[in-house]
């Protein structure tokens, strides 16, 4: 048996040389191997120690910075609360609203077809949004797609705080509309809460503004919304972060409380008629500015107020909300002369009221205590005390005054301390101010200020303050406090009412008050009023004009080195008054009969050709009251024809033979009629009283007693000048005005 034999290759020694560098070649390939392998247990070595020193060594450490991390606190922002208006109609808001950006690095981001969609969908954008025009949109897509991959944007804004609606409406565009995922489109939207005023710039000022006043943090910064901010805020939650299995992640501990909803005295109608009639008078004198304001006589609720003054645009004649004028200071003019009033009939000086003063005239002037003399602008030689304020007399009112208090000229200060004049009245406006009347000193430049103060120069008065002093007036002399808030709403719902509150429960008597209405009456209706163009036959006003030159201010001195801005020798000074500029103003109520409302209107530095404050400011307020009664909120019926029928009944003139009454009603058998009381006669060598009676009868009996008689109007004699009682020589001219009721 044959045994198979294999073939085995013969091997080749290999020469020494080559022996050698494969010797070489292993010794390097078991270097490297064994640096690497050292390198690896140096890591893991590292490593090691890293785990024992964290874990054990440094445990406590590590363990205890973690709990800090979980035992962070986060603030939670609280819901601000809304501001409403009287009939519950929102002035201030939060609502949401959208930013819309694209996720250029979106992991699925359809490049090509964004690529191709870019036309179409700038064309859209321009169409709805046309801050840009189709290329700008067009050059702005494109922006980011010129870049590379890595360095494009995540969060690209495409559009800011847009509403929902819309947000829906983008999704609809080209490109967007192709897929509903985020992740294809790259279209993320980002929610913003946003303060809302839904009625734009009315009462601007009055309800404010709110602005971010820290890291991302929303505040009041001006109106209610700073005055009352603590309330609108709410109360802040709290978080805190919590470690679940594949996340951290915020835990509630303490939930957020919102703000209060705060409901304002603001009516929205009356808001806009006088914004609207303030702004047209503006308009009309190319005035500087003007503030107005509309309050309820009862409750002293701010119905309306308005702040407007001339755009800094050049060559701009629109009028816009801007600093709140009706709570800072301005020498107020002659408005004050009625505050001046009050103290003397209430100390009881003014009394009788027929004494008459003699009025000095024009260029001639009461000379006082040395001072310059003061003078009046269209008074008669002679007035009763009953008339100053129909006719504006400086004079007359320096005269009453200075007689009472000239012993003690600052005790006219105290009185109004005392009426409660100087009472801060939070109403809730920001940078309110109170009246500012100085320290008068017992000598002759004190006795001299005193002269000026009571009829309107060397004060400074807010208008909310004069026109809350004739709102007392009106409300048989109980100071109500002004108020711009009425009511607070709990996040919870429950609501709670601010109550009227009062300065003080009478700064006058009924009586007193009662006078005073019938004096500020006369300015509208009496012969010499000041305020005669306000006369109307659907609504009767009354109230008071006031005119007051600008102080000028001298320009600042020049800052040095060690000067700082701001201090004294920096700070503007009175430098005397400018020619031809004034401040016009008026403050009355109406109905004058049972009054509802007490308005006040300043209009600064009009056209030259507008100096009267009746047919400027107080047009203003009787165009107001004409609309207020248009629709019915003077408790009247708006329909002209369903008011109550006037009554026909006659009225029989007054008459020194009151038989001729009973002669005429059994003549023509009249069912009755309403007699107006005859005058009394007169004493020898003054002017017989004829106010009542018939033009004929008036004219003989002021002819009789020696008077020449002049006249206007028809009916029965309304007023007369001079008055009935005052001594007068024969030969006098007497003038009569006739009216008809």
């Amino acid at each position: 048996m044959k045994t198979d034999k294999r073939h085995k290759p013969s091997v080749t020694p290999l020469e020494p040389d080559q022996q050698k560098s494969a010797r070489s070649r292993r010794m390097h390939i078991l270097g490297r191997l064994t640096v690497i392998s050292l390198f690896i247990i140096l890591i893991a070595f590292g490593i090691i120690f890293k785990a024992v020193n964290n874990t054990i060594v440094n445990a406590d450490e590590w363990n205890k910075k973690g709990t800090q991390h979980l035992d962070d606190t986060v603030l939670i922002k609280p819901l601000r609360g809304d501001i409403l208006a009287s009939d519950g109609c929102i002035l201030a808001t939060n609502l949401n609203y959208f930013n819309l950006r694209i996720d250029f690095k979106a992991k699925r981001f359809m490049v090509r077809e964004y690529d191709a969609a870019i036309d179409s969908l700038a064309d859209s954008l321009a169409y709805y949004y046309p801050r840009r025009t189709r290329d700008g949109w067009k050059k702005y897509l494109e922006a980011p797609m010129n870049k590379a991959r890595k360095d494009r944007s995540s969060a690209y804004m495409l559009l800011k705080e847009i509403p929902d609606d819309e947000v829906q409406r983008v999704k609809k565009f080209p490109f967007f509309k192709r897929s509903t995922n985020a992740n294809r489109t790259g279209l993320v939207k980002e929610r913003v809460l946003k303060r809302k005023y839904p009625y734009g710039e009315m009462a601007t000022l009055s309800i404010g503004r709110v602005g971010e006043v820290g890291p991302r943090d929303v505040r009041g910064v001006s109106g209610l919304e700073r005055a009352l901010d603590s309330l609108l805020y709410g109360t802040p939650g709290k978080a805190k972060k919590v470690l679940f299995t594949d996340r951290v992640a915020n835990w509630t501990i303490q939930p957020p409380k919102n703000g209060y909803t705060v409901t304002t005295t603001i009516d929205i109608t009356m808001q806009d008629i006088l914004e609207y009639e303030l702004g047209s008078m503006l308009l009309t004198t190319g005035a500087e500015w003007g503030t107005a304001m509309i309050m309820d006589v009862e409750t002293g609720d701010i119905k309306a107020i308005s702040n407007l003054e001339k755009d800094t645009i050049p060559g701009s004649r629109r009028y816009i909300e801007a600093m709140n004028r009706a709570v800072l200071a301005y020498e107020p003019g002659s408005v004050v002369k009625t505050i001046s009033m009050i103290i003397a009939l209430e100390d009881g000086f003014a009394f009788p009221l027929n004494k008459e003063f003699h009025i000095e005239p024009k260029g001639v002037g009461f000379r006082y205590a040395g001072g310059r003399p003061i003078n009046d602008t269209h008074s008669p030689s002679s007035l009763p005390v009953s008339r100053f304020l129909e006719y504006s007399s400086n004079i007359g009112m320096a005269k009453l005054m200075t007689a009472h208090f000239e012993n003690d000229p600052n005790s006219f200060r105290e009185r109004l301390r005392d009426i409660g004049f100087f009472d801060r009245f939070n109403t809730g406006m920001a940078r309110e101010r109170t009246p500012y009347f100085p320290t008068i000193a017992n000598n002759r430049g004190g006795r001299i200020a005193l002269s000026r103060m009571v009829f309107g120069y060397s004060t400074m008065i807010p208008p909310l303050y004069t026109c809350a002093m004739y709102n007392a007036i009106a409300n048989d002399g109980k100071f109500v406090r002004p108020r711009l808030v009425k009511a607070l709403r709990t996040p919870e719902g429950k609501d709670s009412v601010i109550p009227v509150s009062y300065i003080r429960d009478s700064i006058c008597s009924s009586k007193n008050a009662a006078l005073l209405r019938d004096m500020l009456h006369e300015v509208v209706w009496g012969q010499g009023g000041t305020a005669k163009a306000l006369k109307s036959k659907v609504v009767s006003i009354a109230g008071k004009t006031g005119t007051c030159r600008i102080m000028a201010e001298a320009k600042p001195k020049q800052a040095s080195d060690s000067t700082k801005k701001g201090s004294p020798e920096q700070r503007p000074k009175p430098g005397g008054y400018l020619d031809g500029h004034y401040r016009l103003a008026f403050c009355g109520f109406f109905p004058y009969e049972n009054p509802k409302y007490t308005g006040f209107v300043m209009i600064s530095d009009p056209g030259p050709e507008y100096k009267g404050a009746a047919t400027t400011a107080g047009m203003v307020l009787k165009n107001v009251a004409h609309k207020l009664y248009s629709r019915g909120m003077l408790d009247n019926k708006s329909d002209i024809n369903g008011e109550e029928p006037v009554s026909s009944r006659p009225t029989l003139y007054a008459s020194h033979d009151n038989n001729r009454h009973n002669r005429l009603a059994a003549g023509l058998k009249l069912p009755g009629g309403s007699v107006i009381t005859a005058p009394s006669s007169a004493q020898q060598g003054h002017v017989p009283d004829v106010r009542g009676l018939g033009i004929r009868e008036a004219v003989v009996t002021l002819e009789k007693a020696g008077y020449n008689v002049e006249f206007s109007g028809i009916g029965y004699v309304a007023s007369q000048q001079p008055a009935g009682g005052t001594r007068a020589p024969a030969g006098s001219k007497v003038t009569i005005t006739l009216k008809q009721d």
